[in-house]
This record gives C-alpha cells, structure tokens and sequence, in this order.
C-alpha cells in the first residue's frame, strides 16, 4: 500500500512538473508567436498597399506598430512607398477617366490630380469643384502641360516618373486658361473631357460622374413622380407613337437628369484641337441637336441646373441641407453632388474593395464601411485615411 502512494505521489509530481514546464515554455514563446502573426499582418498589409513586398526595415518597424496596437501607423509607413501612388493609385482613379472604365489607360490630368489629392491630404470632397490640377514638377525633362494634348502625362508615365515625389499642385484656370468659376475638380479636367463632353449631349458627364463618385446608375435613380419640365426638346414623348414609353420610362431618367446636366451648357470637347472648350454666356449647340424631335420640350437658356431629386426617392442619397439645390455651373453642381451622403460613402466603398480585394457584403463589413465613411467626413474628406483604415481592417483575412 505504501509503495503504492510513493508511486502515484511520484506520478503526480512528474505530470505537474510537465505541466509546469509546459506553461513555462508557452508564456516564453507568446510573445514570439505575437511577433510572428505581427510580421505576416505587415506584410500583407504592405502587400495590400503598396502591391510590393517591404524591405526587412520597414517590415520590421511595421511589424513593431502592429504589436503595439498602432496598426495606421504601420499602414502610413506602408503608404511611404512610391509603388502606392504610381500603381495603387492610379490603377484606383484610371476607371474614372474612360467610358470603358478600364484601368489601361495612359496617365493622365484627371488621375494625377487624385494621386495629387489624396497624396497631400486635399480634402477629397474638393475633387468634383476645385480649381485644381497636378502636373510634373519642372526640371524633369518632359513637354510642359498642354490642354490640347496628353503629352505631359504620357512623358512623365514612360520615363518612370515618381508620382509620390514629382507631382505638384496648381490651377486648371492658370495652366487651361478658363476662367475660375468655370472649373469643377476633375469633371473639367482635359481627360474627362475628352471622355464625357465629347459629341452627344453632355449627358454623360453627369452619367459617369454619378457612376464614379456616387456608386449610382441612372437605373438606380429612376423616379417617375419628378415634373417632366427641364426634359429637352431631343427626348420624344412618344416613342414609336406611344406615350407611355415616355411616361413610364423615359421620364424616369431625364426628370432629374436634365435639370441637373443643365449645369454643363457651356462646355464641349473639340477633337480637332484635342481640347475642352467653354464658351461663358453662350449655350453649346450639342444642347439643341435633334430639337424638333419634340418642339415644345425645354430649350436651355443657360447653365442654370436644379437638382429635383432633392424631393422623392433619390432624397436617400442624402443632399446637404445646408446648400440650396440649385445653382449656376460645373462647380456648384460639383459641389452638390461631392457633399451628399452617397458620395463620402461611394469613395469609402471603392477603396475597401480596393485593398480588401471584395465588396463589403456581410453586417460586419457593410458596418465598417458605414463607420469609416462617418470617420472620413468628420476628419476632412482625407482619402488616405481611409485607405490605411480600410486596409488595417483587412490585412487579418
């Protein structure tokens, strides 16, 4: 019996000490295993960012502010690499510049002025109503700024140009020469231009501009219930002899379209000079093509626009209260639409896809998104703070 007690007494003793040495051995490797998770975080936050691996330097000291709970710094130091801007970046705004929102284009003034923007910390609400552009800094070797061509951009994009390091601000109106209260951010900007207010009607500017910096689609906004008043006499109010067509479909649209596209009266794209024209006081003739389709439909005055979806369904896009819905031009309309709830939301939404590889689609990802659109108006409409918050948020998948 006693040799039985010594023998389980020994045993007891033998797996508590395993156990003991076992804790000892977890607690000294915790705080490895932590670093360890804390570089694969860095990485692929870099990753995530930059589109390249880090050097050991900076992976470390990354890896460093992660361990310690300062994962935007990691990201910030991720956002110090040139390979953000000149790929990052551009492959970001590309999209925006064409019809085919396709992001093999050559650079040019619409995407250097968002890399510009976003690299200087330009509240990004500015990019639809700024008198603002971003061209190579002189002493670089390449074609001056032109408004009647891309050679600019195209030079600084073939000899490998740093668009972190060699992009500086200015004024459309200093390096275009039109007038000040003329410009509206990128929407004047010679590539969107060349891309929205070429031929047509100048519809398309408003199309692509809603598309690109409010995630909608007119099909998304159609609203039958807005006066048919501002449509233009081109629209047919009864297309192949039926009225309804227009009644229950056309209408929808140009309600709110027209109304609001009214704001572009003065501007077009000459192909032949390869650049945008404004002719202030003076309505293009694109804007009476097909004017007796319907005759007695609205024939523009000038660039006075209102905006009818401030009332019905569209007045979810969230409209600032504080402007009035109506003005005159390019920029107040710029303004109108960069100060609605769909547009800070529209930019949020188009980073995390960016640097988390997906649409925000499940309640935990749809709240971050609804969080980080809330951080991204109250700190200044500042773009890069979202990406290091989107990306922080991501880099565990």
């Amino acid at each position: 019996m006693s040799q039985t007690r010594t023998s389980n007494a020994r045993g007891t003793h033998s797996v508590r000490g395993a156990f003991v040495s076992f804790c000892l051995v977890a607690v000294t490797l915790l705080p490895a295993l932590a670093q360890a998770d804390a570089r694969s975080q860095a990485k692929r936050l870099h990753d995530r960012l930059a589109g390249v691996p880090p050097t050991e330097s900076v992976l470390t000291s990354m890896a460093s502010d992660i361990a310690a709970g300062r994962a935007n710094d990691a990201a910030y130091t991720a956002m110090q690499h040139r390979a953000f801007y000149d790929v990052t970046l551009k492959n970001f705004a590309m999209p925006w510049t064409n019809r085919d929102q396709t992001v093999f284009a050559p650079l040019n003034d619409y995407v250097a002025t968002v890399i510009g923007m976003v690299r200087d910390d330009v509240a990004f609400d500015r990019v639809l109503y700024d008198d603002i552009l971003y061209v190579g800094r002189s002493g670089l070797g390449v074609p001056g700024y032109s408004p009647s061509n891309n050679d600019h951009y195209a030079a600084l994009e073939s000899q490998g140009v740093s668009l972190k390091d060699d992009l500086v601000q200015t004024t459309q109106s200093s390096a275009s020469g039109i007038p000040t209260d003329a410009t509206a951010g990128v929407m004047t900007t010679r590539a969107a231009a060349q891309a929205f207010f070429v031929a047509g009607t100048n519809r398309a500017m408003f199309r692509y501009t809603l598309m690109n910096h409010l995630c909608t689609d007119l099909e998304q906004v159609q609203d039958t219930t807005r006066p048919p008043d501002r449509i233009r006499q081109d629209v047919s109010r009864s297309p192949g002899g039926d009225s309804r067509i227009f009644l229950n479909n056309c209408i929808a649209c140009h309600s709110g379209m027209d109304p609001m596209a009214q704001a572009f009266a003065y501007y077009d794209y000459d192909e032949t000079a390869g650049r945008m024209l404004y002719t202030q006081g003076v309505v293009r003739p694109k804007y009476f093509n097909n004017k007796d389709t319907f005759p007695a439909g609205f024939s523009t005055p000038d660039d006075a626009w209102d905006n009818y979806w401030r009332k019905g369904s569209n007045s979810l896009l969230g409209w600032d209260g504080s402007l009035p819905g109506k003005g005159a031009g390019a920029k107040s309309l710029g303004r109108e639409l960069a100060h609605s709830d769909a547009f800070a939301s529209c930019q949020v939404q188009k980073v995390f896809k960016n640097v988390c590889f997906r649409t925000p689609s499940d309640v935990q990802d749809r709240a971050r998104v609804q969080a980080m659109t809330a951080s991204f108006k109250a700190n200044g409409y500042q773009l890069k703070r979202v990406f290091a918050e989107a990306a922080t948020y991501c880099m565990g998948d």
